[in-house]
């Protein structure tokens, strides 16, 4: 609903209570129209789209307000002065906005203040002092926000606060020990900040203390051996990434009104203590990223309430205790990277809430186990031991969305049936032992987004209809959603649990791909198969694809130019094959494209210049082809060589001619220059000439020598 649709309402001047909460309205607020309802008292705008500025006059002439509800819209800026000056405001809830800049000191005139929220905006720089001004607060919000520096010394005089929420911000320092003065506080969220130092044993002396959450900082707890005797029963505690070594602490087990707990990534040893699971209150128990050893309790299943058991990244051992299976509310069950081992799993009720498991990379061996109810959405049973054939009854899962078996010892074909699973996005079977060819019914998962079937014994060639209805990866549906993270939330947080990363060779190394953003990847990859014949030109439909690997295969023929239809492509792998021709000069047109490589193949001829392809210049890329040449590996192509220098025509003909000429000639002028040279040298003398002079008388001895 457009938001100039409430000009009406601005006429009605005796209003003194106005609700329009959560009706989709949208737009901008006018700026002078709430400020001709001047008797309001009570103004709610919660739930809307409505975007823009919050308006400074309108609001600012509301001087009796004394509830504000502006929450939950999208409003941009700074919050503007003039609301600091309405005196009788009690409630002011400007939460999951886009609002920004610094919190104006002017903040502390609102002294009749109760509840500020101020949380999931963009507010930065220091929680300012004037705040500890409010002396009437109960409730202050200031969570998900770029708040840093230190929390304010002062703020141990909001003396009637119960529920202070400073989460996920930048804050640094210690927890004030002013703060030791806030006796009524029961609850306090210090998770995932900056703060460094010990943690006060002084908080469990507050006795109406409920909830509990110093997680995600720096923080240290000071001696797990020393005894504390808490006055509080808390229902929740997060001590997460809080240096904790050793057991759990005795005095935890004394919480018995626990329903939430989070040890996670610290340096507890030691079994699990059967005493956590009689309880009749937990829901959520969180002991991930620890140094646990021992098998699983068998009371495991005690907890009928427990919601979300997270005990990854341990060293527990044995088999999954039976009791497991009793607990039908049980939503996440993550007994991953441990040393768990058997072939006999619980079966759980046909009725059972169980959507997410996750068993990988352990010891388990058999086959592949079936026994989990229907509605499970994510199966992870990956880098484990299990053998034989893909079990048919899987399609019994009618729910599943995301199946990983890779790296096992599955073997036999892949199963027709599969495609029964129609809401599968993502199927992970790379590194087994399966064999024969990919079934042309793979196209009818229309849904499927990453499909690694890599690392088997598949042969024959890739079908041409296998794309034909494969929507899930032609066109990224929008909106669409997986299982990849499990929002709880209670009276007082919201808190998301992300599921482990997928595991997939990304651009030559393997990566995860994490489950805050798996949705925005669409992966196929067919790899170190024995696949064979040429590559569908079907493949190029796949425009959602952001990686294609089909290298170490037996393909051949050429590469179809249609695979530059592939806008979406960051990684394309096509190396180790028998591919020949040239690479299509088409691909400069993919414009996301950051990794191509088809060395070992028999491509020739010039590597296509333009666009994206201009950054593809590691040679490793192109290496061992036999006729490839451009920029990008420093071998120029034959026609970009300068051309060699060329004899004319007519001179090739006349040269036995001029030769012939040079000899007839030659010989003449040589014999007439020898002549003269030796007429100059004086070796040819004709007579001489006469002169005056007489000749020279010899002597009779010399006379006689020269006729002798």
């Amino acid at each position: 609903m457009p938001s100039n649709l409430l000009a009406p309402l601005f006429f009605i001047r005796s209003l003194r209570m106005l609700d329009l909460s959560w009706n989709y309205i949208n737009g901008q607020i006018p700026s002078l129209g709430f400020g001709n309802l001047s008797n309001l008292v009570h103004l709610d705008l919660s739930g809307n789209s409505i975007n823009g500025q919050i308006p400074a006059l309108g609001l600012g002439n509301l001087s009796n307000l004394v509830h504000l509800d502006l929450s939950w819209n999208e409003f941009i800026g700074s919050i503007p002065l003039q609301l600091f000056q309405l005196k009788y405001l009690q409630y002011l809830d400007l939460i999951s906005n886009r609002l920004s800049g610094e919190l104006p000191g002017e903040i502390g005139n609102l002294t009749k203040l109760q509840q500020l929220s101020l949380g999931s905006n963009k507010f930065s720089n220091a929680i300012p002092s004037s705040i500890s001004y409010l002396r009437e607060l109960e409730l202050l919000d200031l969570s998900d926000n770029a708040l840093s520096m230190e929390i304010p010394t002062h703020i141990g005089n909001l003396s009637n606060l119960s529920s202070l929420r400073l989460r996920m911000n930048k804050l640094t320092g210690g927890i004030p020990a002013s703060m030791q003065k806030l006796n009524k506080l029961d609850s306090l969220d210090l998770e995932g900040n900056l703060l460094t130092g010990e943690i006060p044993f002084w908080l469990f002396d507050f006795k109406d203390l409920q909830e509990l959450h110093l997680g995600g900082n720096n923080l240290s707890w000071r001696n797990n051996s020393m005894k504390i005797v808490p006055k509080c029963m808390l229902s929740e505690l997060s001590l997460r990434s809080c240096d904790l070594k050793g057991e759990i602490p005795e005095w935890i087990s004394t919480q018995t009104t626990l329903f939430f707990l989070d040890l996670s990534m610290n340096q507890l040893s030691g079994s699990l203590p059967t005493a956590l699971f009689p309880s009749s209150q937990l829901s959520i128990l969180v002991l991930s990223h620890n140094n646990f050893s021992g098998e699983l309790p068998e009371n495991i299943g005690d907890a009928e309430l427990l919601r979300i058991l997270m005990l990854d990244r341990n060293n527990f051992s044995g088999p999954i205790p039976q009791s497991i299976s009793q607990n039908s509310n049980l939503l996440i069950l993550d007994l991953s990277r441990n040393r768990l081992s058997g072939n006999i799993f619980p079966v759980f009720d046909s009725q059972a809430h169980l959507l997410y498991v996750d068993f990988s990379s352990n010891q388990f061996s058999g086959e592949v186990p079936t026994t989990f109810p229907p509605n499970i959405q994510t199966l992870a049973l990956g880098s484990n031991k299990f053998s034989g054939a893909l079990p048919s009854n899987l399609t019994k899962l009618r729910n599943l969305q995301r199946l990983e078996l890779q790296d096992n010892n599955i073997s036999g074909e892949l199963p027709n049936s599969l495609l029964q699973i129609s809401y599968l996005q993502v199927l992970n079977l790379r590194n087994n032992y399966l064999q024969g060819s990919i079934p042309k019914t793979f196209s009818n998962l229309q849904n499927l987004r990453i499909l690694d079937l890599s690392s088997n014994n598949l042969t024959r060639e890739i079908p041409i209809e296998f794309v034909n209805n494969l929507t899930g990866m032609i066109e990224a549906p929008p909106n669409q959603t997986s299982q990849t993270s499990v929002s709880f939330t209670s009276e007082t947080f919201v808190t998301e649990f992300a599921v482990n990363e997928l595991i997939v060779n990304w651009k030559k190394s393997k990566q995860g791909l994490s489950s805050h953003n798996i949705d925005m990847y669409f992966l196929l990859d067919l790899s170190n198969n024995q696949l064979s014949s040429e590559i569908p030109a079907t493949l190029g439909a796949l425009k959602a694809l952001k990686m294609l690997n089909l290298s170490y295969n037996k393909l051949s023929g050429k590469i179809p130019a249609h695979l530059s239809n592939l806008q979406n492509v960051e990684g394309l792998d096509l190396s180790h094959n028998k591919l020949s021709g040239h690479i299509p000069t088409a691909f400069i047109k993919l414009q996301q494209l950051t990794t191509l490589d088809v060395s070992n193949n028999k491509l020739t001829g010039r590597i296509p210049v333009g666009g994206q392809m201009n950054t593809m210049a590691d040679p490793n890329f192109y290496a061992n082809n036999s006729g490839l040449c451009g920029f990008q590996i420093h071998v120029p192509c034959p026609e970009d060589l300068p051309p060699a220098p060329k004899l004319q025509e007519h001179d090739n003909k006349e040269e036995p001619w001029i030769l012939q000429e040079a000899v007839g000639i030659g010989y003449p002028v040589g014999f007439l220059l020898t002549i003269g040279i030796i007429f100059l040298a004086g070796y040819f003398n004709p007579s001489p000439p006469s002169n005056s002079r007489r000749p020279r008388r010899h002597h009779p001895h010399q006379l006689i020598r020269q006729r002798i």
